[in-house]
Order: structure tokens, then C-alpha cells, then sequence
């Protein structure tokens, strides 16, 4: 969570906790309601915006779009679901704005339609044609500002109101922004969190020459290698001792590190950004650091974190969970027939025996699968993910080497790191003699499939074996094994 203190900005740093998963940022906005999200408690009524009333689904990204697939795959959709969407486009995958969305026009840049929902699972593409084909109603540009339960009703900004029978909130997120006070707002500062911010930054970077991205987690890494592509000044900046530290080792971080380094991106760490330098037209023309320096820059990309949009749902009365929407195992509210999914849902981790919130792409797509089938088929299965997260940058055409590493389960107990990052990386975490978590970078499809099993079962693993072995697939194989004997003995 970002901390402010007498104007100097630290950026994302969280109460320190045990794993990653305990660490994500949930955020209370019971002190911070934007403007767009205020409550009209005395509003005219102008029409009915919407004509499909049974299932509403109030947000238009990821989760929204796979909620659809849902109810298309469970012949619940025609003229029964609206989606309405701030955005003026249908859903897609949002991962690829801080990847291929940002390579320069010469090296295959993503663009729409070429990554709507729900291509990054494996399904059809679902352009506005396909949601006009499936008997679905998408309000576009539509913000939502109020909730009346009782009514069973939506407002929106306009003043029209939606009505629903069932009420899904798949709202996502908002950029955290640094404060107007500091320059979060100069010309030439940028966010990421739809198309439109992705546009405007990938027009500003056709003229850039130093840019300066804050924040060393997962949009500061994804940024900074897919800018790297426009032979560009790139500076990282944060306060922590190493990147992506609520889930890399130091270790592992390092050999991150030094692979970015190799490809022009330079690092500035254990330190915060005191203020943004504003030139003489309002445009940013530097970056103030709290150690007295500064860095010369035409472009900043901001990556310190999001925020949950539930104001108006937490108004309304559903009972919250850190700020987030608390839900059960199917993703119902404190409300009969209202749900939330993806990442404003504070939902049981069933692994674990804990609740939580996860902010990424698997969750957003699987939490929308369940809570639509128990909806429709009244399933009464209890939502059991597993914790997955991953990340493919260099990837641009002619770029030397690309990078994929994925991580399942928990990251708690003691890591023991194997292999030389040539290509291949792992990183297994064993908690009294049982396997919890596992990192692997550069694996093959069939390695990586191990992956899950490994972590959900959770097997007994030999540690002074592990950390014995020589290589990636021995030390892969000695897991394998542990699951194998693990399953003999059951």
C-alpha cells in the first residue's frame, strides 16, 4: 500500500507478512471514494438502461467477459445477460497491455480484436459481434454509481438505472496514482489499466528518449522489458532491496536483475521518488529522488499498485473484508443475489484455510467460471484454487532471449534455489519437510505441468536431497518422486 509522509512518496510497500499471498494489496477505500464512484442519493430517473434483467454483470474486463463464456457454455445467456462496461470496448486480456500492447510498430505489437476474452484460456475470441450473436446485451461506456438492494436496481452516471435479478461486481481495479501534490498528474506521467492508457502511453514513447518507470513489481518489470524494445534510457525505481519482492528470493531477483541490466535497463533501489520535476509547459522533466538526486525524464510510467472499485457496492451495504467485497465459497455477498469475482472478491483460499484477495488473470477467469455455475446449476462446490502466477517478457521480435517463469502455491518456509538461469531456474519452498510452493523458469510444457500437482499435493520432499541435486530436472525429478510415493501411500 502506498505510504505518504511529508510529501515524499515510497512507494508499494505492504505490512510485512509471511508469504505472498498474504501480501497482495487490499485496500481500504472506506476513507477514499473518487469522485466517478460517489453515491447520488437524490437523482432523477431518467429511463431503463438495459433489457436483458436476470443476470447483470456490472464491470467489462477479464472476469466479465469470462462470465459470459460461462453462461453462453451453460445455455443461460440469450436476451438474459447485460454486461455493462466502463470501457467502449468488449472485454479482453488485460495482461497484454504491459507486454506486446507496448512494442514499437515494427515488432508485432497486440492489438484489438487480436486479444479479447478469452483467447489467453484457450476459447473463441469474443469480439462485440460475438456478444451480439450469444443474445447479450453490452451497455458500453457505462459507469455505474450507486447500488439500491432492495430495488434491485443500478444508477448510473447518466442518471438511467439498470435493473438485475442476479448482480455480479467484476469492477477490477484502478491504477494507484502518486498524489497531484508531487506531480502524479503532470503531462507525460502515465497509468495503465485499460486500452486507452496503453494508447496514449505507446503515442508518448514515439518520442521519448528517457523514461523512468516507478515501482519494481509486476507492471514496473512487464513495462520496463517491453520498453526496453524502443532503445530508450530506462530507469526502474523503487524503494525495496530487490524487484518483485513479495514473491522473488533475493536470489532469484538477482539473476532477474542482471538479465534486464543486459538489456539496457538500468536500477535504482532502496530509494523513493520525492517529486516529480515539472517543466515550464507542465510536462514532467525529472524524477526527485529521497536521496537527494535526480533523473533526468520525458516519460514516467507509474506502477505502485491498484485499488479495488467497490465504493458504491460497500455503500449499499455488502459487508467488506479490507476494502475488498467479502464473499463465500461461491462467490455470494452478505446480499442474496449479489456476487463478486476476480479481483474485488475477499473469497475463502480454501488451500490454505484463509481468506484472501488475488489480483490476477487465473483468478479473474476461474472465480468467473465458478460463481456462474453455481449460479445457474445451484452448485453448492466450494471454490478451491489453487495460487498461480506468471509473467513472459523480451519478447519482442529480435529480442535475445525470452523470458517465462511461473510460481504455484505458497511461498513460506525455506527456498532452495537450483540451476544457473541457462535458461532454466527453480525454486522449491518446504515448510516442515512438505513441499508449499514452486518456481520455475524457462521449463518445458511438461515441466511446467508438473507444477500445480506439486504444489496442491504438497508431498513430503527430502530437503538435503533437493539441495543435492545438480540441475533443474534432477531436482524436479526428486519432487516427482516424493508425489509419486506420496500417492502409493494414501
Amino acid at each position: 500500500m502506498a505510504t505518504f509522509q511529508k510529501s515524499v512518496f515510497l512507494g508499494g510497500g505492504i505490512a510485512p507478512r509471511t508469504s505472498v499471498l498474504g501480501s497482495f494489496p487490499v485496500w481500504n477505500v472506506a476513507t477514499y471514494v473518487p469522485k466517478c464512484f460517489r453515491v447520488k442519493t437524490l437523482v432523477t430517473i431518467a429511463a431503463q438502461k438495459n433489457t436483458n434483467t436476470e443476470y447483470v454483470i456490472v464491470g467489462g474486463g477479464n472476469s466479465a467477459g469470462y462470465a459470459a463464456k460461462a453462461f453462453v457454455e451453460n445455455g443461460a445467456a440469450e436476451g438474459k445477460v447485460c454486461i455493462v462496461a466502463k470501457e467502449n470496448v468488449a472485454p479482453y486480456e488485460r495482461p497484454a497491455l504491459t507486454k506486446a500492447y507496448l512494442f514499437p510498430v515494427d515488432k508485432s505489437p497486440a492489438r484489438l480484436p487480436g486479444f479479447h476474452t478469452s483467447v489467453g484460456g484457450g476459447g473463441e475470441r469474443q469480439t462485440p459481434d460475438w456478444y451480439k450473436e450469444k443474445g447479450i446485451e453490452v451497455l458500453y461506456g457505462t459507469e455505474v454509481t450507486g447500488l439500491d438492494i432492495d430495488k434491485q436496481s443500478l444508477t448510473t452516471s447518466s442518471g438511467d438505472t439498470i435493473s438485475y435479478n442476479k448482480l455480479i461486481i467484476a469492477t477490477g481495479c484502478t491504477a494507484a496514482r502518486l498524489p497531484e501534490k508531487i506531480g502524479g498528474s503532470l503531462k507525460g506521467v502515465y497509468y495503465i489499466r485499460d486500452v486507452a492508457d496503453a494508447d496514449q502511453l505507446v503515442s508518448a514513447l514515439k518520442s521519448a528518449k528517457k523514461v523512468v518507470v516507478i515501482g519494481g513489481g509486476y507492471i514496473g518489470m512487464e513495462v520496463s522489458a517491453a520498453v526496453s524494445a524502443w532503445n530508450l534510457d530506462v530507469t526502474i525505481v523503487f524503494p525495496e532491496k530487490h524487484v518483485m519482492p513479495r514473491l522473488f528470493t533475493p536470489t532469484i531477483a538477482a539473476q532477474y536483475e542482471e538479465l534486464y541490466k543486459n538489456n539496457n535497463v538500468k536500477f535504482r533501489k532502496e530509494v523513493s521518488v520525492a517529486k516529480l520535476k515539472e517543466g515550464s509547459a507542465g510536462e514532467v522533466v525529472g524524477v526527485e529522488l529521497t536521496d537527494g538526486s535526480t533523473l533526468d525524464a520525458d516519460l514516467v510510467v507509474v506502477g505502485v499498485g491498484a485499488k479495488p472499485v467497490v465504493a458504491p457496492f460497500l455503500e449499499a451495504g455488502l459487508k467488506s473484508e479490507s476494502g475488498a467485497i467479502e464473499v463465500d465459497g461461491s462467490f455470494k455477498t452478505s446480499s442474496p443475489g449479489v456476487y463478486a469475482i476476480g479481483d474485488v472478491a475477499a473469497f475463502p483460499l480454501k488451500i490454505y484455510n484463509r481468506r484472501t484477495r488475488v489480483e490476477h488473470v487465473d483468478h479473474a477467469r476461474k472465480s468467473a467460471t465458478h460463481c456462474v455455475n453455481a449460479l445457474v446449476k445451484n452448485s453448492t462446490e466450494e471454490y478451491d484454487y489453487l495460487p498461480f502466477f506468471y509473467s513472459r517478457v523480451f519478447e519482442a521480435p529480435g529480442s535475445e532471449r525470452k523470458i517465462w517463469w511461473q510460481f504455484y502455491g505458497d511461498n513460506v518456509g525455506e527456498a532452495v534455489e537450483i540451476g544457473n538461469f541457462d535458461p532454466k531456474y527453480a525454486a522449491f519452498w518446504i515448510e516442515s519437510g512438505s513441499l508449499k510452493g514452486v518456481f520455475l523458469e524457462s521449463g518445458s510444457p511438461e515441466e511446467f505441468g508438473l507444477l500445480p500437482s506439486l504444489a496442491r499435493e504438497q508431498p513430503p520432499v527430502d530437503i538435503s536431497a533437493l539441495r543435492s541435486a545438480t540441475t533443474v530436472e534432477d531436482a524436479l525429478k526428486i519432487a516427482q518422486a516424493a508425489l509419486e510415493k506420496q500417492k502409493v501411500t494414501m
